[in-house]
This record gives structure tokens, C-alpha cells and sequence, in this order.
């Protein structure tokens, strides 16, 4: 590798390098120790252990060149190598490009100056596309170097950053290097002759934290298949932290959840990702969730300055950030102060004169924000005047100008206004106002105390309006969340839901979107419609809005628009109970655009078929539980009790256990708060309910306190109808539970837990989906063994082994290869055997670790011939069940079953003629050679293999299951159980002359090889005799049509060079006669015969050798070293 030259003192460096090779301008040294018999003594061990400490690598590698001119005591350092051939390489590069040139300088300054600038000339060429993203290109170069000296991993392997630590091997700590790549996390030390080499690969790890405890002030903990590993000592443990976290997401996502991996250009593709590119994605995901912006945004900038708040009559400290589309600025203390502000909404841009560094921003409606003391003005104000413009342009056909006016209700017009296009085109079909409003008109006769103190709260939030402003733009405050936890008026709940949660920029981006795909969605017949008209009448059926076809013609729609907008969730059950709500106080199409923050930004992951995100909330709970509430952890046993019983509360907002008129107080809050309020609320209810959960004996006394203690929870100033309110039917009883009004549970929960902050949430969430996720993998893997195992012989441990193997194989393959196919045969929604399933490349690699055949020169079409053989249903894929059932056959399988496993390899569908395209490779065959013959037997047209799929398939239709194609697969198994060696086809000609190679290679290298290969001889002379015998029995013609039959049925090749060239050795065979052909019971009879035969296919073969290796070979094999 080139180096940016620097100066060297010879002097100081005569000790620890050693020379080997010099001329008049260049000398090539070797590092002390290295290459040496014994390491070189104990000098070798000094430099050893300085070389892993050391932080240059280039001053670490095991060989170099430095650049000298005569008479000078100045040395340049201008390469280094990781091994003799690379620096060999520079060397000779240098005597036939430099030297020569550099007899024409006459002094020595102008050939150093040559030489500095020939070799920054090489590396700009050579590091143009690989290091240009990186901070410090040289530094990155050399550690790299160190990475592929240390660990050998294929090239494609992307080095993302690295960090000097100690890794703790029991209570020793190990300093070295920590290095973070795309695939694996990797540490070396190399201490006084102690080497220590790990690779952890990312979808193995399933917990990573940061931890502390008395010997470790704070490290990082990861937890890999069991094996726990802490590294501590990090200059910026947070910095690390945040990458390490990054990236096993990635990882995850990738391989394990395919559901939820977004086509984004930067995690498709790992050679792209890079350490900056890691940090502002993590960053960016945290900002959209803070200010509820659309997923498309990305954190752009960040500057500190200070806002001006007018009614507080105060400058606020905090941070701006700019997106895109949108200027956001919260105050150091996220609760004090927050604006968002579209750009869609600016009129103007404007800087003031003075000194205060001051950018003046102006919306719509007679609006202005001041921001001072704002770092890079000039630069700033002209980015946003760009993008303003930009906005402005693209938002024209959207936004209708208003006159510029006091009234402060102007915005939430303009909303209304901005859809109203769309609302004419569909409102044949689209309600255009509330249910609430139409089923509970508020009567102003007959007003009573419930109806005066909602009067009240309308005033309240009218004054807000008028200091805060109204809208997109307005200021958030803490007298904002005062006002939510008391509970949102009836009139104004749509209008501030659709503010709180960000649905309000989406359904202004989008105008005349959700009318479209009413249209497109309505008569659609799938999966997702008829669970959505199965479920329409238990969504709030006591409430007069879903009795009517008002109520449930609405319903559908959105449900029905939002499942064709995103058939990757489609409809799941709770998304019915929360829609309901959102109709009853927003119009239609606001109702559609909140459901759309809920499920797609919100409540991430929660509705699709593994409800991964409502599974990682719930250990988010758990853990707050544990640090919350830690007497309530020590009572229960099990915490699993927690995940079932708050599953309802997480998938419907607690709508589901609460009565509506206080639930929809929940929906206030979280609107507001996101997922942060329902953690709050489940930690208040769980302490309201403390001492009786600690007195409950066992986990169905405890459901029932909570359902009674749900029972008694009231919303005293509901303006609903009695008829309507679930919790009145209970009020009048006398009753021994005490009531609990819902805003003081609210207002109790951010009283005791509103210090939960987002970042800590976010966090949480991230360290937790490695857990859940993981959990579902291990979950699968014990459902397949226990299937599997019923059906071999091989013990629960080595099938576990096997399965790990197997997985890993899998995902090896596609570690460097973008957009894998084999991501695409991954399904978590599919059952639990054909989840992960290998092509023929894979299980050649696997085959060749794994069989005891594997040492045969034909193994290659002995891999080829098994794939085929259980690639029953021809697509070219076998899962776990068929390749363990192979495995089993060939160590646990008698005489008989082995034979009859080879049989079948040399008979059709199996057998096919391969022949190499290369002969020098033999029997050998290429990566595209093997999937060319594994797919010959696939020759029918797609769409007629689709329709068969389909029809085969017990989930027709997206998971629909046909209970009737279960049960006739399952009685297919039943027969191939019972197959009978009588059933099987004759093997002709040919393929006997291949069987025969086949054992002859299966023999070599054995102990009893030479009585073996008599043995077979023997067997098949006697075969050839009985053929003859039979053949003369019969007439020559029957017997031509009976083998002729035979080969039309099996579609069997000829191999007719090998057959010819047995011929010709074989004075037996018949010339010019008909071929002939051999049942299995013929073979079998033959070859029990023969004892040593028996002997060498009954002899016990151990799978644990072949287990052990492949473990360690599998990442060996495509690795460099």
C-alpha cells in the first residue's frame, strides 16, 4: 500500500526494522520478529505487542519502503506491505517507473520533490472512489490494511470504522482494535506473544448495551449465541455505541425482517455504507420521530441559536434543524418550547442588520419567527431562500394563497381549503364531515354542566391560539401539553390530531391522493377485504355511528384505501377499533392520513404478521417495569405476564380495554407524545394497581384486578351521551372499587414518569428489537427440530448444530452480494419449514462439508444429482427438513437405506448427464455449470409453474389457508414413507456404468480399497451374466420394447463415450444387442453378497467431526488467509 510520504529518522527506527533490499533512492526494510523461526526472540515479542498497540498501522506493517537520497540522514516512508509479494510488487514498480527517471535531476531536493509527488499522485488514483467519504482518507487506509492483514475477509467486506479498546477475556483486559465492517463486528490484540482474533458476525448478536458495574466504569456489552463479550476503554463510548447499534440493525433488518426493510439506496447496497452515512441516518430517524415529519425527510443541518418567544417575551435556547421541506427548533429543554415550521408556509426570508445574527422567517398568516445568534448567517439565509423557492414552486398547484390576516384560525382554513378540490371529485362517496358531529350534533339549548366545562376547555385552547398561533406552525409549549392531558374538546380533537401527529403535512403534500385510491380499492377482492368485511360490525357496534351504513361505509373505505396504499400490512386486526375512533371526530380523509402516521411512522412495525413493533414495546415496558417498579418484578416470577396482558393496551391505544369516552383522552395524549404516553399510562396503572397485583397469587388473579380497575375508570366531563358512554351502564351501581377519572391517571402518569425521554425510548426500542427479533429466529428454529427430528435419527443437539449451519450458509451468500436473491426466498410470514430455504450452490458448499461422500472426485455431481433428487417440487430451492433428511440417510441410514439413496441419485428426476465445460477441472463443475443443470428439469413456462405453485400451495390467496391441501400433502408423506424398493424404475444402461464409477470413487482412499473394488467387480459381472441370462429367456423383441419402455418413462440420458469405452473393456457387454437394465432388488441382492460392501456402508460414520469443522470452515473458505 502507498503511504503520504513522511519523514523517517533512521536512527531511532535500526532496532526494530531490519534491511533486505536498497539502491542509490530506496531502501526496503522488514519489521524485527516477523518471518523469523521463534518469532525473534524476545525482541520479537516487544515489537509485536507495540505493533497492536501502536495507533499508526503503517508504522506497524511487516514491511516498508523509504525513499533516501545520497549523503542526507532524512528518510521518507512511502509504502508498506502486509506481506513479501505485495511489497515485492511496489519494489519493482519502483526500479522500472522511478529510477530511470531520476538520473536526469541534478539536485537531490527536486528527486525528493519527484518522488512525494509521483507517490500522492498514486494514492489520489488509487483511494478516488474508495476513501473520498472517509474524515481522515490515510488514517482509514492504514487501519484497513490492518483489518484484511488481521482477519483475511473477502475484499467485498466494507471496513466502516474502527477504535482502540480493551476487550476483557475474564478479568483480564486485552487492549487492541475493535473493527466495525458492514457484516462483522471484529476485535485483535496481539500482547507479549498472546494473540486474540474475534469475529462476531451482526445477525448473531442478540443483545448489545451498554453496561457498568465496580471493575468497569462503562463498557459495551455484546451477547453472541450464548458468549458474552464487554469492551470498555473507548474515547467516545456514545459515538461507538450509536454505530455498533446501527449496524446489527441493519443486519437484522436485512436478513431476519423482511417486511420491514425499506428499499433505501443506502442499506441496499453494503459496499455504500459508511460511518458518516451511519450516524446521520440514526440521526435523521430520530428527528422525523421527535417532530412527526414524513419518513422521506433527512436531517440536513443543525444550529444552535435562540428563538424569540413573543408572549413569554424571551429569547430560548435550543437547536434549529433543517430538512428538505421543513425548518424545526426545540428549546434545550424538549418540554419548554417547539416549532415546526413546512416551507411550504414561508413568504419570506429575511436577515436583520444588526449584530444579534438575526434570520427573520414570515408565513402565512401574518406570522414571524426570529432566530438569533445563528452561526453561518449568510450561508444559511441563502440555502433556505433556495429551498423556499423550490417548496414554493412545487406546492403552487397545491397551496392557495390567502390574504395575509389577523384572524387566527386562517391556517387550519387553509387546510381545509387546500382539500377541498379533492373532497367535490369524491364526495359521492366520502364523508366530508365527523361522525361525531353528525350522529352527536352539540345542542346549544340544552347545555348542561358536562357541555359548559367543554365550552370552557374550547375557550382554553382558543387563548392558546391566540398567544401560540394556530395551525402547522404554532408553538407547542408546556401549557399546550397541560391542555392535552385535561383532554382535547370534542370540536377541536380532529383538527389537533391531525396537527400532533404530522398527518396534517402529508394530507397537504398529497392532495386528491386518498380520493384516487378510494377509487382504485373499491370492488378489489382479496385477503385483506374480506378480513376487513368480517371485522366492520365489531368495530364500537354499541355506538349509533356503526350502526348505520353512514358509519360502516366509511369504515371500509379507509381500511379498504389504506390496504391497497400498503398491501405489505394490508389490514390486521385492531386496526378496525382504532379507525372507528378516528372517524367519529375527523373527516374521512383526515382519518385515512391518521391512520397512515399511526401505522407507518408512529407505531412502526405493529401491524404487520409477526407484530415485531408492538413485540419490541412491550420489552421496552418490561425494562421500564424493572427500573420503575422493581418491587412488582421481584413478585412475578415471570415477566411474560406483562407482555400478555399490555398486548391489547399497545395494538388499540388502550381503546380496546378502556371505556370510549375515556380512552379517546389516551388518543389525545398520544397524538401528542407518541408511544411515550402509553409507557407512562401502563407504568401509572400498574403502581395504581401495586398492592393488589403484590397480593395476587398467580397470573389470572392479576388479569382480573386490571379488568376491574379498567371497569372503574370514568371520564366525569365527557360530553357524550349516556347511551354511547361504555363505563355510565356501571356508574349508577353501588359499587365497592373506587372510580378513577382518566385525566387524573393521565395527569399522574407525566407527574411520576414524564422524565422518560425520546432518546432514551428510541434507544430502548433499538437494543430491543435485536432481542425480539432473535427470540422469533430461536422460536423458529425449535418448531423445525421438533418437526424434523421425528423423522431422523440425528439427536436434538446435532440437528441444532446442523440447522445453525445450515442458516449461516444461507446468509454467507448473501453477505456480499446486492440484492440477493436468497433475501427474496425469505418469508417470515411463511410456515416455519420453508422460511429459509438454500439453491444448489449452497448445498454443494454445505456437501462438500457435511457428507461422509464428500471425498469422492464425482462429488460435485453427487451434490448436483442430491439437489435434484429432493428438489421435488422444482423451484429450485430445498428446505431444512429435506436437507437434514439426506444427512441422516447418509450416517444413520442402513445398508439398505444408503443404497437405495445412491440408486435413486442415478435415475431420473435426479440423474443428468454433467459433463464440465473446462476438462482440465474434471469432474469438477463451475457456479453457473451447477445451476444450469439443477434447473434442467425446470422447463415448463412460468405462468403454468405459478399456477401449479398456487395450487399446491396451502396458503392461497396471501395466507389464506386451504386446510384441504394440508391434509393431502400430509397423506403424500405418508405414502413416500411407505415407498416400496419394488416401486422404484430399472436403472439402464448408462446410469449403471456411472453408479458403478460412483462407488469405485466412493472406495478410494479406503483402508479396504482393494477388496473393495474386487468386490464390485464381481458384483457387476454377476448383474451383466443375469441381464444376459434374462434377456435370452425372453424374445428379443419384447425385451427391446420392455427396455425401451423403461427409458421413456425415465427420461434417462445415454452416456455414450463412457459406455463405449466399458465396452470395449467389458467383453461381457453385448454389441449390437439392446441395452439392458437392472432393478434395485437386483443390485441389492448383488451387493449383500459381498460382505466387505456390507461392511464399508454399515461401518459407523460420527457427524460430530464434520459438524465441528464445518462450523469453523464456513467462513474460512471464503476468506482470503
Amino acid at each position: 500500500m502507498w503511504l503520504k510520504p513522511e519523514e523517517v529518522l533512521l536512527k531511532n527506527a535500526l532496532k526494530l526494522w531490519l534491511m533486505e533490499r536498497s539502491n542509490d533512492y530506496f531502501v526496503l526494510q522488514r519489521r524485527r520478529g516477523y518471518g523469523e523461526e521463534g518469532g525473534g526472540g524476545l525482541t520479537g515479542l516487544l515489537v509485536g505487542t507495540l505493533d497492536s498497540v501502536l495507533d499508526s498501522t503503517a508504522k506497524v506493517a511487516p514491511f516498508r519502503i523509504l525513499h533516501q537520497t545520497p549523503d542526507s540522514q532524512v528518510y521518507w516512508s512511502i509504502a508498506c506491505g502486509a506481506n513479501r509479494e505485495e511489497i515485492t510488487k511496489h519494489w519493482d514498480w519502483l526500479e522500472e517507473n522511478i529510477m530511470k527517471t531520476l538520473s536526469v535531476f541534478d539536485s537531490n531536493e527536486d528527486i525528493t520533490n519527484f518522488v512525494q509527488g509521483k507517490i500522492r499522485g498514486l494514492i489520489a488514483e488509487e483511494g478516488k472512489h474508495s476513501f473520498a467519504k472517509e474524515d481522515d482518507p490515510e488514517k482509514f487506509r492504514e487501519a484497513l490494511l490492518k483489518f484484511e492483514k488481521c482477519f483475511g475477509l473477502p475484499e467485498q467486506e466494507k471496513l466502516v470504522t474502527y477504535y482502540s479498546c480493551s476487550y476483557w477475556k475474564g478479568r483480564v483486559p486485552c487492549q487492541g482494535w475493535l473493527y466495525l465492517s458492514t457484516n462483522f463486528l471484529s476485535f485483535y490484540s496481539f500482547l507479549l506473544g498472546s494473540e486474540i482474533k474475534l469475529v462476531i458476525s451482526w445477525d448473531a448478536v442478540s443483545k448489545l448495551e451498554k453496561a457498568s458495574n465496580v471493575i468497569l466504569t462503562e463498557s459495551i456489552h455484546v451477547c453472541s449465541q450464548g458468549e458474552n463479550h464487554y469492551f470498555s476503554m473507548f474515547l467516545h463510548i456514545n459515538q461507538t455505541y450509536l454505530l455498533m447499534e446501527q449496524l446489527a440493525n441493519y443486519a437484522i433488518k436485512r436478513l431476519f425482517d423482511k417486511e420491514t426493510f425499506d428499499n433505501d439506496p443506502i442499506l441496499d447496497d453494503p459496499l455504500q455504507i459508511t460511518k458518516r452515512g451511519l450516524e446521520n441516518r440514526a440521526h435523521s430517524e430520530q428527528f422525523i420521530a421527535f417532530y412527526r415529519l414524513p419518513k422521506e425527510e433527512t436531517l440536513e443541518e443543525v444550529h444552535e441559536c435562540f428563538l424569540w418567544v413573543p408572549f413569554s417575551h424571551f429569547n430560548t435556547y435550543g437547536k434549529m434543524c433543517i430538512s428538505e421541506n421543513y425548518i424545526c427548533f426545540a428549546s434545550q429543554d424538549g418540554n419548554l418550547c417547539s416549532v415546526i415550521i413546512p416551507l411550504r408556509e414561508v413568504l419570506a426570508i429575511d436577515k436583520t442588520n444588526d449584530s444579534s445574527k438575526s434570520v427573520v422567517i414570515s408565513i402565512k398568516g401574518k406570522t414571524a419567527f426570529r432566530f438569533t445568534e445563528v452561526n453561518d448567517l449568510e450561508q444559511l439565509v441563502t440555502k433556505l431562500r433556495l429551498r423556499c423557492g423550490a417548496a414554493s414552486t412545487r406546492y403552487h398547484d397545491i397551496s392557495t394563497e390567502v390574504a395575509i390576516s389577523s384572524d387566527s384560525s386562517g391556517p387550519s382554513d387553509n387546510l381545509e381549503e387546500q382539500s377541498m378540490t379533492c373532497q367535490k371529485e369524491c364526495s359521492k362517496t366520502v364523508n366530508t364531515e365527523a361522525l361525531m358531529r353528525v350522529f352527536h350534533p352539540q345542542n346549544l339549548e340544552t347545555l348542561n354542566s358536562k357541555m359548559l366545562k367543554e365550552k370552557m376547555k374550547e375557550q382554553s385552547w382558543n387563548i392558546l391560539f391566540a398567544e401560540c398561533g394556530r395551525g402547522v406552525s404554532m408553538f407547542r409549549t408546556k401549557k399546550t401539553r397541560d391542555l392535552v392531558v385535561r383532554g382535547i374538546p370534542e370540536t377541536l380533537r380532529g383538527e389537533l390530531w391531525m396537527l400532533f401527529s404530522g398527518a396534517v403535512n402529508d394530507m397537504a403534500t398529497n392532495p386528491g391522493y386518498y380520493a384516487e385510491v378510494v377509487e382504485q380499492s373499491l370492488g378489489t377482492s382479496n385477503l385483506a377485504t374480506e378480513e376487513i368485511e368480517r371485522d366492520l360490525r365489531r368495530s364500537l357496534p354499541e355506538h349509533p355511528a356503526f350502526q348505520s351504513d353512514t358509519g360502516i361505509s366509511a369504515l371500509r373505505r379507509v381500511l379498504t384505501a389504506y390496504a391497497y396504499r400498503n398491501p405489505k400490512i394490508g389490514y390486521c386486526q385492531a386496526m378496525n377499533i382504532l379507525t372507528s375512533v378516528l372517524l367519529l371526530y375527523a373527516k374521512e380523509e383526515e382519518a385515512f392520513w391518521l391512520l397512515v402516521a399511526v401505522c407507518e411512522r408512529m407505531l412502526p412495525d405493529y401491524f404487520n404478521r409477526r407484530i415485531i413493533g408492538a413485540l419490541v414495546d412491550q420489552a421496552v415496558f418490561e425494562e421500564l417495569i424493572r427500573d420503575h417498579l422493581p418491587q412488582l418484578t421481584e413478585h412475578m416470577a415471570d415477566m411474560t405476564f406483562f407482555s400478555s396482558v399490555s398486548l391489547s393496551w399497545f395494538l388499540t391505544l388502550f381503546i380496546s380495554v378502556l371505556p370510549i369516552e375515556s380512552a379517546v383522552n389516551v388518543v389525545d395524549c398520544f397524538f401528542y407524545d407518541g408511544i411515550k404516553a402509553i409507557l407512562q399510562l401502563g407504568l401509572a396503572i400498574l403502581d395504581y394497581n401495586l398492592d393488589k397485583l403484590l397480593t395476587c397469587k398467580d397470573d389470572a388473579e392479576a388479569v382480573t384486578a386490571l379488568n376491574r380497575f379498567f371497569d372503574n375508570v370514568t371520564n366525569k366531563d365527557s360530553p357524550l351521551p349516556s347511551s354511547v358512554q361504555q363505563g355510565s351502564n356501571m356508574s349508577d351501581e353501588k359499587s365497592s372499587h373506587i372510580r378513577v377519572d382518566i385525566t387524573d391517571l393521565i395527569r399522574e402518569s407525566n407527574e411520576k414518569y414524564g422524565n422518560i425521554r425520546y432518546e432514551d425510548i428510541y434507544s430502548m426500542r433499538c437494543r430491543n428489537r435485536l432481542y425480539v427479533i432473535q427470540t422469533l429466529e430461536e422460536t423458529t428454529k425449535q418448531n423445525v427440530l421438533r418437526v424434523v427430528s421425528q423423522d431422523v435419527k440425528l439427536s436434538l443437539h446435532e440437528l441444532d448444530e446442523l440447522y445453525v449451519i445450515f442458516k449461516k450458509e444461507l446468509f454467507l451468500s448473501c453477505y456480499w452480494c446486492l440484492n440477493c436473491p436468497v433475501l427474496k426466498y425469505h418469508d417470515p410470514s411463511l410456515p416455519y419449514l420453508e422460511q429459509y430455504q438454500i439453491d444448489c450452490q449452497q448445498f454443494r458448499v454445505l456437501y462438500h462439508f457435511l457428507s461422509p461422500w464428500a471425498h469422492s472426485a464425482n462429488r460435485d455431481s453427487l451434490a448436483l444429482w442430491t439437489f435434484r433428487l429432493l428438489d421435488e417440487n422444482s423451484d429450485c430451492l430445498i428446505n431444512f427438513k429435506e436437507f437434514s433428511s439426506v444427512i441422516d440417510i447418509m450416517y444413520n441410514g442402513s445398508f439398505t437405506e444408503k443404497l437405495k439413496l445412491l440408486f435413486k441419485l442415478h435415475i431420473p428426476p435426479a440423474y443428468t448427464d454433467v459433463k464440465s465445460q473446462d476438462p482440465s477441472k474434471g469432474d469438477e463443475l463451475s457456479k453457473e455449470e451447477l445451476l444450469h443443470f439443477s434447473q434442467l428439469h425446470v422447463s415448463r413456462p412460468a405462468n403454468e409453474k405459478e399456477a401449479e405453485s398456487v395450487k399446491n400451495s396451502p396458503e392461497k390467496g396471501k395466507g389464506k389457508v386451504d386446510i384441504q391441501t394440508y391434509l393431502n400433502q400430509w397423506q403424500e408423506e405418508l405414502f413416500k414413507k411407505e415407498e416400496n424398493i419394488k416401486n422404484l424404475p430399472r436403472m439402464n444402461q448408462s446410469q449403471f456404468i456411472q453408479f458403478s464409477k460412483t462407488l469405485y470413487n466412493l472406495f478410494h482412499g479406503d483402508p479396504e480399497e482393494e477388496s473393495l473394488y474386487q468386490a464390485i467387480a464381481v458384483v457387476t459381472s454377476l448383474l451383466l451374466k443375469m441381464e444376459e441370462v434374462g434377456r435370452k429367456l425372453h424374445s428379443p423383441m419384447s425385451s427391446a420394447k420392455g427396455f425401451s419402455g423403461t427409458v421413456c418413462a425415465s427420461r434417462g440420458p445415454s452416456e455414450g463415450t463412457t459406455e463405449n469405452h466399458l465396452r470395449e473393456k467389458d467383453p461381457s457387454s453385448p454389441k449390437q444387442e439392446p441395452q439392458w437394465s437392472f432393478a434395485f432388488e437386483q443390485i441389492l441382492a448383488s451387493l449383500l453378497n459381498e460382505p466387505a460392501l456390507v461392511k464399508f456402508f454399515e461401518k459407523p460414520v460420527d457427524v460430530k467431526p464434520r459438524l465441528e469443522n464445518a462450523k469453523t470452515s464456513q467462513l474460512r473458505s471464503r476468506t482470503k488467509i
